[in-house]
C-alpha cells in the first residue's frame, strides 16, 4: 500500500502517545527506529504483534532499535492496551491519521467480502540518518520481532 521504499527519507511525522508525549521524526535522528502500524488496539492480531515485540524488546534494544507503535485509536485506548499487556514502548494515538497518512498505510482493505478503508499493518525500519532501511508489509504477528531482527 505505501509508496515508501528502502532508501527513502522518513516522513517528518509528529504524534502524541498514550500519555500525551509528543514524538517527532527529528527526535529519533541518530537512533535506529522501528515504527509499526497496526489496525486496532487490543484485537487478536494486534495483541499478538505487540506482545511479540514486547517479549523481544531487549533483543531489539540490543540491536539499537527504539520502537513506536501507531494506530488510529484514542490515547485512552492506547494507554489501556499498553497497561494491559505491559508494553515497554510508546503507542501513538493518531486519531486524525496524520502519521498514518504520512507513511501511506491507510487505504482500502477487504474483510469477509466487504471493502472498507483502514490501516494496512506495516512496519518501517529507519536508520540513524532518518532513512528507511526496510519496509515489512507481510507482517507475521506472532513472529514479528524475528522479521525485524533478520
Amino acid at each position: 500500500m505505501t509508496t515508501l521504499t528502502k532508501g527513502d527519507k522518513v516522513p517528518q511525522f509528529e504524534g502524541k502517545d498514550q500519555d500525551g508525549n509528543v514524538h517527532k521524526a527529528a527526535d529519533y535522528l541518530g537512533k535506529k527506529l522501528v515504527v509499526f502500524f497496526y489496525p486496532k488496539a487490543d484485537t487478536p492480531g494486534c495483541t499478538a504483534e505487540a506482545c511479540d515485540l514486547r517479549d523481544n524488546f531487549e533483543h531489539l534494544q540490543a540491536r539499537g532499535y527504539e520502537l513506536l507503535g501507531v494506530s488510529a485509536d484514542s490515547a485512552k485506548a492506547q494507554a489501556k492496551f499498553k497497561d494491559k499487556y505491559h508494553l515497554p514502548f510508546p503507542l501513538i494515538a493518531d486519531e486524525d491519521k496524520a502519521v498514518i497518512q504520512a507513511f501511506g498505510v491507510w487505504g482500502p482493505k477487504k474483510f469477509m467480502g466487504k471493502t472498507y478503508d483502514g490501516i494496512h499493518r506495516t512496519t518501517f525500519l529507519i536508520d540513524e540518518q532518518g532513512l528507511i532501511e526496510d519496509v515489512i508489509s507481510d507482517v507475521k504477528t506472532k513472529a514479528h520481532a524475528a522479521q525485524i531482527l533478520k
